[in-house]
């Protein structure tokens, strides 16, 4: 007797359910990825219960007439592509054919459809069809979800609580509604509207209707092209940071992505801006040939392959860092925060004077072209430098207001861009040292120290084997600070040894730079001279980038005149 046996259609869909739909949001993202295909302008997703108790979807697509809506339960059925080579020319979001059967089989689905005078009602229950009748002729789809897994316990009590599972269908709508500035989306919880957007078309006012005005506001436009990817969108200034990825909003052709080298690039442009764990808020959209491009590699459609990724790495890198470099400008405090109050807590200074920031030509890149930099509000600045609050903040003014800057943030600046000018400097000088430093390792140390050794002696260093897993560093570059040399030389080469295969030059010198240049700036809560603090403006204003330390803190904050008014109530409006 044969052991093998053919499935039935409702078990193959119930397993197929599986991959298709994980919890709420994957229902939601299929039905309303069946409306935005159906060319719908106007989509209303309501929930009852985070979408526990009742999912329904309303559309003003082209609808269906009865035998499509029949059809369209029918696993594999679908109106979006009909042979091998429409694989390979992807343009609409569905197209497996496995959604619609996948859910009804593991729910109870009632589906009202109409494209002209007729409409037609379908119910179906765990797959099985229990009415098929006429309904109202309103031109679109209305589709309801109820008893979600009821059929398929096991899988009924993962779904996760309310508030989990409305926020993963809240996060889904965003990310699509950005995706579809043109299309009207409406979400609603218990009747409760959450998620709102006008389908004007105008992406940074979708942005404004996800985010709010401090975070629009804050927005940069990109667009850029290549010879085979266009991409276009907004990336946020450094001060708006989020402590997740999830904001990091791509798409492909208006489809809702993941991909992992896509968000290295854009985590890559904003090296330096940001500190480690924080992330930006990016939505862009990518334009490219459909062949590029592979959608089909998991039932979700939301992992892809791309085709010439280093082509699309660059792009993305290349804009997004030069627009961040370009629109770098001091970060207004009160905008960011209210502040209740200011304490007097200001060291008293001997010599009140002026310290001029003059514009500066300063020679930096990797093309070692000379050009005049941007960041002309910090470089036309005139401060004068009052006094030193808590031994970390300098305190100056002008006619426009009040400035703080953070000592370590703006000598880490002005180390990183020494080192990092210096790291890329072929002609290197080298001292010979008086006392050699003799530094030991571990065995694995030791073996991946000597396997890369050629990096340490191209940055200037001389050295010798000196016993067993010890070297011994005769000579350094002179760039070195004076008096830390034992420190610097330990922590290069603990990055020499810490570095990954996958070496790549440039972020090599940012690190040694980012390492160096905090570990030999000024601390907080130490105490420094008028005369130091003068020389560390001066410093700071010939820099390629004077506004945040490498670690994307800011340097300097402003308190305009009016915001100080404001706070001391002599600014009543």
């Amino acid at each position: 007797m044969s052991v093998i046996k053919v499935m039935s259609e409702n078990l193959a869909n119930k397993i197929a359910a599986g991959e298709v739909v994980e919890k709420c949001a994957s229902v939601v993202k299929e039905l309303v990825e069946n409306s935005i295909d159906a060319k719908a302008q106007s989509i209303k997703i309501n929930l009852l219960k985070g979408g526990l108790e009742e999912i329904t979807v309303i559309d003003d697509g082209t609808g269906m007439d009865e035998s499509d809506a029949i059809l369209a339960f029918q696993r594999h059925a679908t109106s979006k592509i009909y042979k091998d080579d429409d694989l390979f020319f992807i343009d609409t979001l569905g197209f497996r054919g496995e959604a619609l059967p996948s859910i009804a089989s593991v729910s109870e689905v009632v589906l009202e459809t109409c494209q002209k005078d007729v409409g037609t009602l379908i119910h179906i229950k765990g797959g099985m069809l229990i009415e098929k009748s006429n309904s109202s002729a309103r031109i679109g789809t209305r589709i309801t979800i109820t008893n979600l897994f009821f059929n398929t316990p096991a899988r009924l009590k993962y779904l996760k609580s309310e508030q989990t599972e409305l926020a993963n269908t809240v996060s889904f709508i965003e990310k699509l509604s950005l995706a579809k500035p043109d299309i009207s989306f409406t979400l609603t919880n218990n009747g409760s509207v959450i998620v709102k957007t006008s389908g004007s078309g105008n992406l940074i006012k979708t942005i404004h209707e996800i985010y709010g005005l401090q975070v629009s506001s804050k927005m940069l436009e990109i667009k850029a092209l290549n010879d085979d990817f266009e991409i276009k969108g907004f990336i946020c200034k450094p001060e708006i940071l989020k402590a997740s990825r999830n904001h990091l909003i791509t798409f492909i052709n208006g489809r809702v992505v993941k991909n992992n080298d896509i968000n290295r690039a854009i985590n890559d442009a904003y090296y330096t801006y940001k500190p480690d764990g924080k992330y930006p808020i990016v939505v862009i959209n990518i334009e490219t040939d459909p062949t590029l491009v592979d959608v089909n590699i998991h039932p979700t459609k939301q992992d892809v392959k791309l085709s010439k990724i280093d082509s699309l790495y660059n792009l993305i890198y290349e804009t997004m860092k030069r627009r961040l470099y370009d629109s770098l400008l001091i970060p207004d405090a009160i905008s960011k925060k209210d502040i209740d109050k200011i304490k007097d807590s200001f060291a008293p200074v001997e010599n009140y004077k002026e310290v001029e920031i003059k514009q500066t030509t300063f020679d930096f890149g990797e093309n070692n072209s000379s050009e005049v930099v941007k960041n002309e509000e910090f470089k036309s600045l005139v401060l004068y430098p009052i006094g030193l609050a808590h031994g970390t903040y300098i305190i100056c003014e002008n006619d426009e207001g009040l400035y703080l800057l953070d000592q370590h943030a703006a000598q880490e600046r002005v180390n990183y861009e020494k080192y990092l000018e210096n790291l890329k400097n072929e002609a290197v000088n080298i001292t010979s040292m008086l006392v050699p430093i003799n530094i030991e390792f571990s065995q694995s140390e030791y073996i991946t120290f000597v396997k890369n050794s050629n990096i340490f002696e191209n940055m200037g260093f001389e050295w010798v084997e000196f016993g067993i897993n010890t070297v011994s560093v005769k000579a350094h570059p002179t760039w070195l600070k004076t008096g830390y040399e034992e420190e610097s030389i330990r922590k290069i080469i603990d990055l020499i040894i810490t570095m990954n295969n996958d070496f790549d030059v440039i972020k090599f010198r940012e690190n040694v730079a980012i390492t160096l240049a905090c570990k030999m700036a000024i601390k907080a809560n130490e105490h420094i001279s008028m005369m130091e603090i003068e020389g560390l403006l001066k410093n700071l204003v010939k820099c390629d980038n004077p506004y945040n330390c490498p670690h994307g803190r800011p340097t300097i904050i402003k308190f305009s005149i009016y915001d100080l008014e404001k706070m001391f109530k002599r600014a009543m409006n």
